[in-house]
């Protein structure tokens, strides 16, 4: 467990490489769309004056009343991710925060992938799982909000990338250098 727990910090800093070319680059700017000083100022005193605390808003919000169904059925329609307080654009406290994150992640893929290590033994094996499960973990996470709730699409599949991309990485090193050798017996997948 000792290699798995290193290897975590590995694979942490390298999710922590990918996060950072796609959310502290330009690049991150495919994925939102952006609006001018003025409209800016005016939806955020708009939020302001309307929001009463830190949450998630569905505008409207179908299940609250008739006349709400009514407007989310015309639109338009939005869900607002809302704090009221504000932060700081650079917060180091995040940066820390997500960094034991993927630290975290990395440790959970590393558990699995040793709790199989005796029964897949090759290294293509190993991969390919991780790869599948963080494909299919980003596309549950990222996938379904455009589908159900009718948000954009450029959003979840910048993310949904973004995201498989870490998971995979994180269960690529995990899988190469952190796991126990053996020789390959007949499990495969």
């Amino acid at each position: 467990m000792g290699r798995v727990i290193l290897g975590s910090v590995v694979a942490a800093i390298a999710m922590f490489i990918i996060g950072f070319i796609f959310f502290a680059t330009p690049l991150n700017k495919l994925s939102y769309a952006t609006l001018g000083n003025m409209e800016a100022a005016s939806v955020q005193q708009s939020l302001a004056a309307n929001l009463p605390k830190t949450g998630t808003y569905y505008v409207p919000e179908p299940e609250a009343s008739s006349e709400q169904t009514v407007m989310y059925g015309q639109g338009p329609i939005a869900t607002i991710h809302y704090n009221r307080g504000g932060f700081a654009a650079v917060d180091a406290g995040a940066l820390v925060g997500g960094f034991v994150l993927n630290f975290v992640t990395a440790l959970l893929i590393g558990a699995a992938l040793l709790g199989i290590a005796d029964r897949v033994t090759d290294f293509g094996s190993r991969v390919r799982l991780a790869a599948i499960f963080a494909v299919a973990a980003s596309a549950l996470l990222h996938l379904g909000p455009p589908l159900y709730f009718h948000s954009d699409w450029t959003n979840a599949i910048y993310l949904f990338i973004a995201d498989a991309l870490m998971l995979a990485v994180a269960g690529l090193i995990l899988a190469r250098w952190f796991l126990p050798k053996r020789a390959a017996t007949s499990s495969s997948l």
